[in-house]
């Protein structure tokens, strides 16, 4: 086939790449679905009883069969799978290892199975976003078009998990691919609606989350606009209680006594509050339909339900619980997402607002409020409104709640950014420096790498040669600066050959004068791996022609200079603007 395809041009190679990576990304969501779910069904099948006794040990012996996985067979990490997919359209010229196409799902459907608290779609975004990644270089495209079928790959995942296309596509655009032109939404839509039609055949083109809802009341908006501010609060817990978590459990660093403390309480929570369990999407759909959770004989704290405000009680511990329990599943060695867990504990933030507002006497619809706080919550963690309004209702059929949904992710968005400038997924990336933004200057500045604009053209001299020696030297070069380093091969300073003219023309300093008597300091030095926009403000702050670069021992790698610094930045700025 990659003969058959070389001399087709590459935009025509990019739809046809872009119809096989929206199949591929919808068969891993189909199968990974099917994986969750058989793990889970041969598991619980054989357990019967008062309390659910097995949830103490199931998902921390689904955690361990992962992180062995992970440590013994893939050797690689592969946790937290948006933001490895943003890291490589930054960092690592949108290149995945192939084998992300497969040991994301193999690990994250043993942790869910076994009731690992984590969701399913990181996993197969970045499974996706391999595909489209691997495809694009075995047929040999540019990294623009690398990218974009990385990011085919990532809309393909969610569409085909979520039967979901129009949400893939915002996914991609919001989250993922910083810079996309309208040529770019043809592949991308090609790529979520195979994928939506694989799903759609092998299970159904019955919403995910199919459920009764009420028809909108202009008289809620009010009680929607409290669930939006309520919900960019939640939004904020949710994100800084993550981050702070994984750092702190991070800090273990025994992998088995990492694993043997996250398995403990992830046990303990899931034992007293059954709703934590895997992905939680089953106690998801009772909610929005109205139904009772049944955990009467489960939960030794079903007592509480008993209680009218005991419900919101209870399930306001589930909403605050369910950031440990994820957080826990993941920091332990299992592999899932933030994704679904974002989902459920909005859905379940949703409920206790409306089951508050109307133990207060307001009188609102409670299915509707669940479903309109997985928007509410999905638009501040993941800062993505659009994604979370579309979503939403393309996977409970509930375009008649447009007008809320709008509302409230909008009002949770706006909250959470009055506190917080990145998402979940960009939080860590950019105080690394490596986020990708939709500014087209930032963008280009965080693609360029120092040492691609290293030239090590430059003559080295030593500090003690005489003049003699530096003649020699400049008589076989048309260089304009030599580099002076010590015996080590550290840097000392350099020698500016327009400067040194008049010394060099002179025959009586030859033996008597060394490069110590005529070289200069360098204005500043230039890092290896330093990031791109802190060169520019070195180059700038000292209008300096050329920098010297050196390594953490101060040994000399070479010069950039401003002209190859300002022809790089114009050649990738045209790149990632082009059309073609």
């Amino acid at each position: 086939m990659r003969f058959s395809l070389k001399h087709i041009p590459e935009q025509s190679k990019l739809l046809l790449l872009s119809l096989m990576v929206g199949v591929l990304s919808g068969c891993a969501a189909v199968v990974l679905d099917w994986s969750i779910h058989t793990v889970k069904r041969l598991l619980n099948q054989g357990f019967h009883g008062s309390y659910d006794w097995q949830y103490l040990a199931l998902p921390g012996i689904g955690m361990l069969i992962s992180l062995l996985l992970v440590r013994y067979v893939i050797r690689d990490n592969i946790g937290h799978g948006v933001t490895k997919a943003l890291l490589a359209v930054s960092r690592n010229d949108s290149k995945i290892k192939p084998h992300n196409t497969w040991s994301s799902m193999l690990t994250s459907s043993i942790t869910i199975g076994f009731g690992g608290s984590v969701g399913a779609e990181a996993p197969i975004v970045y499974t996706g976003a391999a595909i489209g990644s691997n495809l694009g270089r075995i047929f040999g495209l540019s990294y623009r078009n690398i990218t974009l079928l990385l990011g085919c790959g990532a809309a393909g995942a969610v569409a085909g998990i979520f039967k979901a296309p129009l949400a893939g596509v915002l996914f991609t655009l919001e989250i993922l691919l910083f810079n996309v032109s309208m040529s770019s939404l043809l592949p991308l839509l090609i790529s979520t609606i195979s994928a939506t039609v694989v799903s759609y055949i092998f299970r159904g083109q019955t919403p995910v989350f199919a459920c009764t809802l009420t028809p909108f009341s202009m008289a809620n908006i009010p009680f929607y606009i409290i669930l939006g501010v309520v919900g960019g609060f939640g939004s904020l817990y949710f994100m800084r209680t993550t981050l702070h978590l994984e750092d702190r459990i991070g800090k273990i660093a025994n992998p088995y006594l990492r694993w043997g403390v996250c398995a403990l309480a992830l046990g303990m929570l899931i034992f007293l509050f059954p709703p934590l369990y895997g992905e939680g999407y089953e106690s998801l759909g009772a909610l929005l339909n109205g139904q009772d959770l049944a955990l009467e004989g489960r939960s030794v704290l079903s007592f509480l339900l008993d209680w009218r405000w005991g419900v919101p009680l209870f399930f306001a511990l589930i909403f605050f619980l369910k950031v440990l329990a994820m957080t826990a599943t993941n920091a332990g060695g299992g592999v899932g997402g933030t994704f679904g867990p974002t989902l459920f504990a909005g859905a379940i933030l949703g409920f206790v607002v409306a089951r508050s507002l109307n133990l207060a006497g307001a009188g609102v619809p409670e299915q509707n409020f669940v479903l309109v706080g997985m928007a509410a919550l999905m638009a501040g963690v993941m800062q993505a409104p659009m994604t979370a309004i579309f979503l939403i209702a393309e996977i409970s059929g509930g375009y008649e709640l447009l007008i809320p949904l709008i509302l409230t992710a909008t009002v949770a968005f706006g909250t959470v950014r009055i506190f917080e400038k990145y998402s979940i997924y960009t939080k860590r990336i950019a105080q690394s420096g490596d986020l990708l933004t939709h500014d087209s200057d930032q963008a280009v500045l965080t693609l360029m790498r120092v040492d691609a604009l290293i030239r090590d053209k430059y003559p080295r001299v030593q500090i003690d040669a005489t003049l003699r020696e530096v003649v020699s030297i400049v008589s076989q070069t048309d260089a304009a600066v030599m580099a002076v380093l010590d015996s080590r091969g550290r840097f000392q300073g350099m020698v500016d050959l327009t400067t040194a003219r008049k010394v060099l023309l002179d025959p009586s300093k030859y033996d008597t004068w060394h490069v110590y008597n005529i070289m200069e300091s360098a204005p500043d030095y230039i890092h290896a791996g330093e990031k791109m926009d802190s060169v520019m403000s070195k180059f700038d702050r000292t209008g300096a022609w050329r920098l010297p670069v050196i390594d953490e021992d101060r040994r000399y790698l070479g010069f950039i200079s401003k002209s190859r610094l300002l022809t790089a930045y114009r050649d990738e700025l045209k790149e990632i603007a082009s059309e073609d």
